[in-house]
């Protein structure tokens, strides 16, 4: 693993192993220093005042509800403090979760399946990216976000090339212009102006402070999915 610039962090789990286990992963990188690992949006909360750290980890489902606690907590911290960023991890791909995460703006947020637990070097570069301000989508996510708006009538998509889809999915993945060309084959230039088309098309070109590579998938979920993506 590359040298990185050290981070200090909270999680936030009422599954203790889950949360203890993740505890070990990040401090066995040697990247990583885990200031608490905490039960409740409550205790996280009090947590970030005292000890502000560079980042959070914070499950979505937590008591007392165990609907979408982590979010509210995320959408409080980006508030009060918008200098740390806000890892959220569910169990499922939920465009629901997504859309009710990033409906006030996508900036220092990321929402990751629980399964990247083990997946340390992709964790921790999503903990880089809320730090730096940016934001991260699950790759497997976006394939569910991609799978339900493609089969609506009305879907934004539905005005992208096939490869204005292709270099869609890796901008959401956070892949800058420089990886995207190389997957694809492709100049940089032509990426360009893909992604100046794609934002053009879903009607982002004008909007200040988002952050264009996610917001550009965030905006399907304005449409009402199918059915039976319910």
């Amino acid at each position: 693993m590359p040298t990185r610039e050290h981070l200090r962090i909270l999680i936030a789990d009422d599954h203790f192993l889950v949360r203890e286990g993740t505890r070990r992963l990040l401090e066995d990188s040697e990247h990583i220093t885990v200031l608490a690992a905490l039960g409740t949006p409550d205790e996280l909360l009090t947590a970030v005042e005292h000890e502000q750290p560079d980042a959070v980890i914070a499950d979505i489902r937590m008591p007392p509800s165990h609907h979408t606690e982590g979010i509210t907590a995320a959408h409080a911290i980006r508030s009060r403090y918008p200098e740390i960023g806000v890892v959220v991890l569910s169990q499922h791909a939920n465009e629901h979760y997504a859309f009710a995460l990033f409906q006030h703006g996508t900036e220092g947020l990321a929402y990751l399946l629980k399964e990247r637990i083990g997946d340390l070097e992709e964790l921790i570069r999503a903990l880089h990216e809320v730090t730096a301000g940016r934001s991260v989508i699950d790759p497997r996510i976006v394939e569910v976000l991609l799978h339900a708006h493609t089969r609506t009538a009305d879907s934004p998509l539905t005005q992208l090339t096939p490869r204005e889809l292709d270099v869609l999915r890796l901008m959401a993945e956070g892949k800058n212009n420089h990886t995207i060309a190389q997957a694809l084959t492709l100049s940089e230039s032509t990426i360009e102006k893909h992604v100046n088309s794609t934002f053009s098309k879903l009607g982002l070109g004008e909007q200040p402070g988002l952050h264009h590579r996610v917001t550009a998938v965030l905006t399907y979920l304005r449409h009402d999915p199918p059915a039976d993506s319910r």
